[in-house]
This record gives C-alpha cells, structure tokens and sequence, in this order.
C-alpha cells in the first residue's frame, strides 16, 4: 500500500520521519540531523511508499539534503496554507516547528490553547481563541540546563534525569534531580499562569511534546495533553489541506 505523506520534522539534535496516510501516522523512524545526507535521508525511508513529502525544519543547513534525496518535498513556512492565521508582527521568524504544533493544536485539540515542545529549548506557543498564532515563550530545555550546570562548574556531575526521592535532596545528584524536576515544573506553571492572564477567554487546550513532555507532566496538577507525534500531525494536516487546495 502506498500512503500519501513522508513527514520530516526536523531538529537540531535529531530529524524525525513519519509515514502517514491523511488520517493516521502509521510508522516513526529517526536519524541524527547532524549527519545528514542525501543518501541517508533516502535511506532511512527505504521501504516505505508515499506520494509527497512535507518537512518543518529548524536547521536550515539540513534543507538541501531532504530537497536532493526528494525532489519536490514541501517545505513548510510561515506563508505556506495552514488553516489557521498569524498575528505576529515578523511572521517569516517563526520556527516551522512551531507552526507545525500550532496548526496540530488548532485542529486536533482546540483553541484558545498553548502547545509546550520540551527539546533542546522549550517553547510554549500561543493560539487565539479566532485560530492566531500569536507569539509564545522560549526558555532553556531540561537536558541543556542540567548539562550546562555539568559543563560549567569543576564539582557537580551530569546527572540522569528521574524523579527526585525528596525535596530536600541528600547528595549532589539528588540535589541536581530536585532541581531539575521540581524547578522546571514551576517554571512551566509560572509561564502557563502568566499566558492565562493574557488570554482570558475560558479554559486553554494546553497539550505538550518533545522528548521530556510525558515525565515533566506527570508530575503536575494541570490538565495537559501528551502528544508525542504532535509535529508530525501538524505537518499531516497541512498536506490534507494542500491537498484539499490542489483538488
């Protein structure tokens, strides 16, 4: 059977590719985007059948590679249809990714809402309750903070990131994981509590992703979905509409 999309999200640590019919994702791969190349783009698609390829990529460098290995793909822009609008004064600086989980959130969750992508930032965007993108929050991912407390002090050591045993942590890497889970969730409340005083329409369709989004969540009292393929539903749907478009 030959499905209708390769999806390629593309990060700064790895690309992801999903193959998808327009209603489902059906199969997941990854390869490091670091060592991209023609080659190893077509490569780690071998074997699946599709009629277009739709990719959002937050390492420009990165692009050529996909465009030679499939010719025609569609690379995903601020201008690119989406079924949802921008209020945003420089839209063209808007991470593909982020529209990607945006147009997801608007079609797949609701609006207002507010998706968070924990990867090597976490980013929070922001839609209207009338289908805008409207801006959002950049901070430090979790893995960035914990390696750069490693990287720049002489005595405290890269940790694991897990729950914490206490609070109130008993050595140096109960004290970093204390640090790490506790603090980032408040940082996640406190920036959600701010949005929320900004948007105030009724409840937000919050819905998070990214690589720490399901341990990060667990341990808040919020109601937030967990959607790992987020990004790539976004990109699903923006081809049901070219689609829809082109008919």
């Amino acid at each position: 059977m030959t499905a209708d999309y390769l999806l390629i999200d593309v990060g700064n640590g790895r690309t992801k590719l999903g193959l998808a019919t327009r209603d489902a994702i059906l199969d997941r791969r990854d390869l490091p985007t670091r060592e991209v190349t023609p080659d190893l783009a077509r490569q780690a698609a071998a074997g699946w059948d599709f009629m277009q390829v739709i990719l959002c990529s937050v390492v420009p460098a990165a692009i050529p590679a996909f465009q030679a290995a499939f010719p025609g793909l569609l690379v995903l822009r601020h201008d690119t249809p989406m079924g949802i609008g921008i209020r945003y004064p420089k839209p063209e600086s808007i991470g593909p990714d982020r529209l990607a989980n945006t147009v997801a959130l608007a079609h797949l969750h609701g609006a207002p809402g507010v998706v968070i992508d924990f990867g090597t930032a976490v980013t929070f965007d922001i839609l209207s309750e009338d289908r805008h993108y409207l801006g959002g929050v950049i901070a430090p991912g979790l893995r960035l903070m914990t390696d750069y407390l490693h990287e720049r002090t002489a005595l405290l050591p890269q940790v694991e990131l897990q729950e914490p045993e206490t609070a109130i942590g008993q050595s140096t890497v109960g004290a970093i994981q204390a640090g790490a889970a506790i603090g980032y969730r408040g940082m996640i409340k406190g920036i959600l509590e701010a949005v929320r005083k900004e948007l105030p329409v009724g409840p937000l369709h919050i819905v998070a992703t990214g690589g720490d989004a399901e341990w990060i969540t667990a341990g808040m009292e919020c109601d937030i979905a967990v959607d790992p393929d987020l990004t790539l539903h976004g990109l699903r749907l923006v081809g049901n509409l070219r689609a829809l478009t082109h008919v």
